[in-house]
């Protein structure tokens, strides 16, 4: 049996009930954040990707030091990729700083540096998705573009009361039509910052603040008692876990480092040489898996290695536990292609992952004291 199709409607009088209290407490309890003042598009660009999946006080402060690296798109597109993803290292989903830098390059060749005004040059660009899109152009120019980002949604699927999963295309088409039947003629930059602040601080996933939020009386989720419930969350799979090694190959104060491909997980990002143990591997087989690697790819026999640390880390999809064991070479190979040996000291100027970024701390403060993360 089909499920008969969401609507959502939105006359005058909704439009008014909803917005106006939305703008008054805006105007009194809005946060003070550098985005908001100015106008650049290029500055509210770095800003919504930066605030994807990131709360902003974390956010802050990467985006201070990002605009004093490149304070321009020219700027950003004309430095190298190593040096962007080592600023961003520690703020997580570097494919967010890859698109930047080529949407940057995309902008230099195509536009003269420009943000384009028109939403179909910028919604092309790598790394913005229509939500994206909507917010630079009417923060920065006025557009009037709905966005759907999880605030917005949170606080629409709460207001009406929607008891289905909004990622179904039948639901998110009802969201995006009813996002944009709301927002104002006057001012939609306004009111696009005030519906995305009352979803981060009133409207929030868990324990919202319904007694100090504006929309209150006329929310449905609060008088059907439905609050906790919104928005209807995906049923939840079942995280795999992976174990995975890597090896601190060390000559005196040299370490053996190893550059990712340019495509996929962790892309561009240096680490210490390693794999993941295959999934038929005996459990316990870490250490058979990690020297049978570094005979086969390097030709060394690394017996005698210790376990240096163990480090649990969580990407979105699944979890990992990083072995890392070190050992000493007696002299540097040559190396060539992704690999690389660097200087102890020297490690720090490289950008690597958050997990590998553990083993650096360790290495620059402890080299030869073993931790164990767990």
């Amino acid at each position: 049996m089909s499920r008969a199709p969401i609507e959502l409607e939105v006359d005058a009088a909704l439009r008014r009930r909803f917005t106006a209290p939305l703008l008054k407490w805006y105007d009194g309890s809005g946060r003070n954040l550098p985005w908001r003042m100015t106008d650049d598009p290029y500055r509210i660009w770095v800003s919504e990707i930066m605030l994807q999946q990131t709360q902003v006080a974390t956010v802050l402060p990467y985006y201070h030091r990002f605009l004093e690296a490149f304070p321009t798109i020219k700027a950003l597109a004309s430095a190298d990729l190593e040096t962007v993803l080592k600023l961003w290292q520690g703020l997580g989903y570097y494919a967010r700083a890859r698109h930047l830098h080529r949407a940057a390059q995309t902008l230099l060749s195509r536009y003269a540096g420009k943000m384009p005004k028109s939403f179909d040059a910028v919604y092309a660009l790598p790394g913005i998705g229509r939500s994206t899109a909507g917010a630079i152009l009417t923060i920065a120019h006025g557009k009037r573009y709905p966005i759907l980002d999880g605030n917005v949604r949170r606080v629409l699927c709460r207001f009406f009361a929607i008891e289905e999963d909004p990622r179904e295309k039948s639901v998110e088409a009802a969201l995006w039509h009813c996002s944009e039947q709301l927002m104002p003629r006057r001012n939609p930059s306004r009111y696009l910052q005030a519906i995305m602040d009352l979803g981060a601080t009133v409207c929030t996933p868990r324990q919202p603040d319904c007694p100090h939020c504006p929309l209150q009386k006329p929310c449905a989720a609060r008088k059907q008692g439905l609050t906790d419930r919104l928005p209807v969350k995906a049923v939840s799979k079942k995280v795999l876990h992976f174990d995975y090694f890597a090896g601190v190959l060390r000559v005196d104060d040299f370490v053996l480092i190893r550059r990712r491909p340019l495509q996929g997980l962790l892309a561009g990002l240096w680490e210490f040489p390693g794999a993941r143990v295959d999934s038929h591997e005996k459990k316990g087989a870490v250490m058979a898996a990690y020297e049978k690697f570094f005979r086969e790819t390097l030709a060394l026999n690394v017996r005698g290695s210790h376990l240096f640390m163990e480090i649990p880390h969580a990407f979105t999809h699944f979890k990992m536990t990083l072995h890392v064991f070190s050992f000493r070479l007696k002299k540097r190979f040559q190396t060539g292609g992704p690999m690389m040996w660097v200087e102890r000291e020297s490690l720090a100027a490289h950008p690597f992952s958050s997990a590998h970024q553990k083993i650096v701390l360790q290495l620059c403060q402890s080299p030869d004291r073993p931790r164990l993360f767990v």
